[in-house]
């Protein structure tokens, strides 16, 4: 069970444990250092590259193990233009040239717009980044993490960590995302044997 060495443990512990593994994931630490460099408003790496990087540390898998891409949220309200996303979509793919993973940028101020015609419901504005991850289908997945300017590592987490450390997906039910805590705790459970999803 050394897996769940943290689980339960003070949030300060939490906290050191989650930068000294995300600073030993050598692809993590190049894509928050990438991302500092781009230099997009109010931004942050979050969700599958932060937790399944916890969870490969502490299970012995090997980095980006079970990760699709880096997620890197920005929120720019001044301007919510496709166009202008697009044009930091673009910027990004140049910076990000060798990164072992695709990473995928989206400015959180326009998520509104699109969202009911994807998935046939209303969601806020977002005014930040950090409010977006309160709207997460779990609790678990709502994490970022910033880079500073003196490399420390910034942890946005509105519920904590420790169900990450827990391996344990709960259910957020602000909005009606049973489909996507199904869907994405069936495939956590078969690349993470050790996961437990809590049913919505």
């Amino acid at each position: 069970m050394t897996h769940l060495r943290y689980s339960g443990l003070p949030a300060v512990e939490q906290a050191a444990a989650l930068k000294t593994i995300l600073r030993a994931d050598p692809i993590v630490w190049k894509a928050l250092e990438l991302a500092r460099g781009l230099d997009l408003p109010d931004w942050m790496v979050v969700s599958g590259a932060i937790y399944n990087s916890i969870w490969n540390s502490l299970t012995g898998k090997p980095p980006g193990y079970g990760i699709k891409d880096i997620d890197l949220f920005y929120c720019d309200g001044s301007d919510l233009s496709y166009e202008a996303e697009d044009a930091a979509i673009r910027r990004a793919a140049a910076h990000f040239v060798g990164l072992p993973l695709p990473v995928e940028v989206r400015n959180q101020a326009r998520v509104h717009l699109w969202y009911p015609t994807r998935f046939g419901r209303i969601c806020p504005a977002y005014r930040s980044s950090a409010e977006a991850l309160g709207y997460f289908a779990s609790r678990t997945h709502a994490v970022g993490v910033r880079l500073t300017v003196t490399n420390d590592i910034e942890i946005i987490a509105p519920f904590g960590l420790d169900d990450i450390f827990s391996f344990r997906i709960t259910p957020n039910k602000v909005m009606d995302n049973r489909e996507t805590h199904k869907t994405k705790g069936e495939r956590a459970m078969r690349l993470w044997p050790q996961i437990t999803v809590e049913p919505w």
